[in-house]
């Protein structure tokens, strides 16, 4: 009691809520008036019918009325009176049983109620706190990265303007704070100054808003922003975002590189200084159906097979690890090294590959980047896209289902070598790739998806390869505040520096367990200001070197609890 005494003393005095108690104690006013005003007129009919009743017994029968309790003690004889009693009668209806409960609810129970959640949700970052990361948009991107950065332990805050799902979020553990998102007091709050970077997923109006908001109250802190439209890139820049990206057309360009097409050269995905990391499909290519031992790939170009991705899966290769259709390896090695490897797997390219064009389905801004990438590198493409508005003039392009077999046997799903599916539907990604695996079971697949959780999926339902739009803007931001330490290259799997401990110092590579141990490989050490690439398994890491190994994040945590250097 004392608690709820409190907390309406609290809200009365506040300013905000000055004005609606007024407007509530005016309507109480009100009432009171009417109650007044029956009583007395009460009192008069009832001598007019010759019946003497007492003043408090008028203010009795009146209250009675209103409330619609109706005890029938007390009741009027003439027309008049009874007229009279209808009067009152409606009047407590209108205003007791209707008006009244609206007026507490609107003017004082909901603003009590609103102030109750309001404490419950952060509105201020710790003063302590810096180094964090400032989420202003929550959705599938803000959850993969949010739970990449509890997993590397760096500070995170989510910037929500609505109370009831930052209430929502809190409740499910996550790091919220509610404010406007066009508001500089906003900011301060959150420690922007403080802050190691500020990640602006909304939409592009939005985002420049937020963008310039920010800057009147920090100049230096780093800023991510994604651009929906190519228009918006220098406007967001203009605004003052430190790195402004185009995902969607990003993932459309990752989607084409990894297409078999007509070439089976080695896709770089990512770089560590002089280190490149690539990846080769082995589908119809001369390292189908062989062990690794048997191509022969270390010898004859330097280059190193550090991994494999099975169906979405990362393995570590050994010796006698078979490469199926299904098999894409991942290599590391350098920039000549690489292209030794293109020359290789060019000069024994087999004789009747299918030569038709890559279907693409999907015209939206992923399908639309996929296409044009692919026009870049001079293959031939079909796009199938239902949506008339997004058709052109173009003879590649076809209006129509995708999920229309005479559609796709005109878009050439007979004779093409990759299906590449980019809906931002992930449900319908499913269904088309199952759809597709049964019409060409010797095509290659590859398929986006807009949330991690079903990636598997479609990889169940016969995609060779899965690009997550998640993990891409994930990965993205990742490396810009690690750089030097962490690069992410796909869907949960890294490269890392460490300083090898005392465990590792002093015994050659062949020597360790750490394969074995932790799942991570060793593909670099870097001494002095040379960088020893694939290193030789007799070599031995000395003191002051460091170490570049390759692993899931799972591996990386397992690595560092037992062989990093305090």
């Amino acid at each position: 009691m004392k608690f709820m005494i409190s907390q309406m003393t609290a809200l009365v005095n506040q300013a905000r809520h000055r004005s609606n108690t007024r407007l509530m104690s005016r309507f109480l006013l009100v009432l009171l008036g009417f109650f007044i005003v029956f009583s007395t007129l009460f009192h008069f009919l009832m001598l007019y019918e010759g019946q003497r009743h007492s003043w408090l017994t008028g203010f009795y029968w009146t209250l009675t009325v209103m409330t619609t309790l109706g005890f029938g003690d007390i009741t009027f004889t003439t027309d008049l009176g009874r007229l009279f009693s209808i009067i009152v009668l409606l009047s407590g209806l209108i205003f007791l049983l209707i008006v009244l409960p609206f007026t507490f609810i609107q003017f004082f129970y909901a603003p009590w109620l609103e102030e109750q959640n309001k404490a419950r949700a952060p509105r201020a970052v710790p003063e302590t706190m810096s180094g964090h990361v400032i989420l202003t948009h929550f959705d599938a991107v803000a959850l993969n990265l949010v739970e990449k950065l509890n997993q590397y332990n760096i500070p995170y805050v989510v910037l929500i303007p609505d109370l009831q799902q930052a209430l929502n979020l809190h409740e499910t553990g996550l790091r919220v704070v509610v404010g406007e998102l066009d508001d500089p007091e906003t900011y301060r709050r959150l420690r922007v100054d403080a802050a190691a970077m500020v990640v602006v997923m909304n939409d592009d109006v939005v985002s420049t808003n937020i963008i310039f908001t920010i800057r009147e109250v920090s100049d230096s802190v780093v800023t991510v922003t994604n651009a929906d439209q190519e228009d918006s890139l220098d406007i967001l820049k203009l605004a003052g975002s430190t790195h402004t990206f185009q995902f969607t057309k990003m993932l459309g360009q990752v989607l084409a590189r990894r297409v078999l097409g007509l070439r089976m050269e080695a896709n770089v995905i990512g770089k560590f200084d002089e280190l490149l990391i690539a990846e080769a499909p082995a589908m119809r290519s001369p390292l189908q159906d062989r062990t690794l031992a048997e191509t022969r790939l270390r010898q004859l170009t330097g280059v190193n097979v550090v991994g494999l991705w099975e169906q979405g899966r990362f393995q570590l290769p050994s010796p006698s690890t078979r490469i199926e259709a299904s098999t894409v390896l991942v290599l590391a090695g350098s920039e000549m090294q690489l292209e030794e490897f293109d020359q290789l797997m060019g000069a024994a390219r087999p004789d009747g590959q299918s030569s038709g064009p890559v279907l693409v389905l999907g015209g939206g801004r992923v399908g639309m980047s996929v296409a044009s990438t692919l026009g870049r590198m001079n293959i031939d493409y079909r796009v199938v896209e239902k949506k008339a508005t997004r058709t052109h003039d173009d003879a590649r392009i076809i209006q129509g289902s995708a999920a229309d077999l005479d559609v796709l046997i005109q878009a050439g799903i007979n004779e093409t070598p990759s299906i590449i599916i980019t809906t931002h539907d992930d449900d319908l990604n499913i269904f088309l790739t199952i759809y597709c695996r049964r019409l060409r079971p010797d095509a290659q697949i590859i398929s986006r998806a807009s949330l991690d959780r079903n990636i598997n999926t479609l990889h169940r339902a016969g995609a060779n390869l899965v690009m997550s739009f998640s993990s891409l803007c994930t990965t993205t931001i990742l490396n810009l505040l690690r750089p030097e330490k962490l690069l992410m290259i796909s869907e949960g799997l890294n490269i890392f520096r460490s300083i090898p401990g005392q465990s590792i110092l002093g015994k050659s590579l062949q020597d360790q367990r750490i394969r074995e141990d932790t799942g991570c490989s060793i593909i670099a050490i870097k001494r002095e200001e040379r960088m020893i690439i694939n290193p030789d398994p007799s070599t031995i890491p000395l003191p002051g070197d460091e170490l570049i190994l390759i692993g899931t994040a799972e591996a990386e945590r397992k690595f560092a609890e037992s062989y990093q250097s305090a």
